[in-house]
């Protein structure tokens, strides 16, 4: 079983990759973002997003009420069903799931951003946490039954609230629960850079004992 990780960016061929996944011959699940969508709508209601900076130095977005509204309406709604629809055009009977249906993916709500502001350190709380399980017989069902998961944020928490989370945890915790073979990332970036301003400074392999230091290089949201 495979996992189809498929990014979020405006440049993305959806078109091509959906046509390549109708080619697969294993199961599959897909899960996607929707940053760029997000973003566009968020500029458009005059809500643009807040970026913040923990004290350890990892960027997120900081999720309001207002910003999960938006981010329900870009990544559970018409990305998910504008990706299920190209499914459906290339014979994929998809059917397009956020975490909080049937409670697919359901995590633990953030205690806390300790962030730095002006020199002061403050805690912020928002809506977003951590995945933690995977709904496995909802998904299960579904793919014996010949249909292909679209996954998108949100997922749900402890109390039943919907909260953000960032897919790449996502993924790590659905790989494990569906003991899936492979995953595959799709993504605008020809891959890990050595040098993110030379894309010609692709890392085609990291070494165990390296990957300390590489995770280092790492800015923004994939840190």
């Amino acid at each position: 079983m495979i996992i189809v990780k498929i990014g979020g960016g405006k440049n993305l061929n959806l078109e091509g990759i959906i046509n390549d996944l109708s080619n697969l011959k294993e199961k599959f699940i897909i899960i996607h973002g929707a940053n760029a969508l997000r973003d566009e709508l968020a500029e458009k209601l005059n809500k643009p997003k807040k970026v913040i900076t923990s004290a350890s130095g990892y960027n997120s977005v900081f999720t309001d009420e207002e910003s999960l509204d938006i981010m329900m309406m870009a990544y559970a709604g018409l990305k998910n069903k504008r990706i299920v629809e190209m499914c459906q055009q290339v014979g994929i009977n998809a059917v397009g799931l956020s975490g909080i249906d049937g409670r697919t993916v359901q995590g633990k709500r953030n205690v806390g951003i300790r962030v730095k502001e002006q020199g002061k350190l403050k805690i912020l709380r928002d809506f977003s946490g951590k995945p933690k399980s995977i709904n496995t017989e909802l998904l299960k069902l579904l793919m014996e039954n010949g249909y292909v998961p679209v996954l998108s944020v949100p997922i749900i928490d402890e109390n039943g609230f919907a909260i953000n989370s960032e897919n790449d945890d996502i993924v790590a915790v659905l790989k494990e629960a569906m003991n899936a073979d492979k995953v595959i990332q799709l993504i605008e970036a020809p891959g890990f850079l050595d040098d993110p301003k030379d894309p010609n400074s692709l890392v085609k392999e990291i070494l165990k004992e390296d990957l300390e230091r590489r995770e280092n290089q790492v800015d923004g949201r994939m840190k």
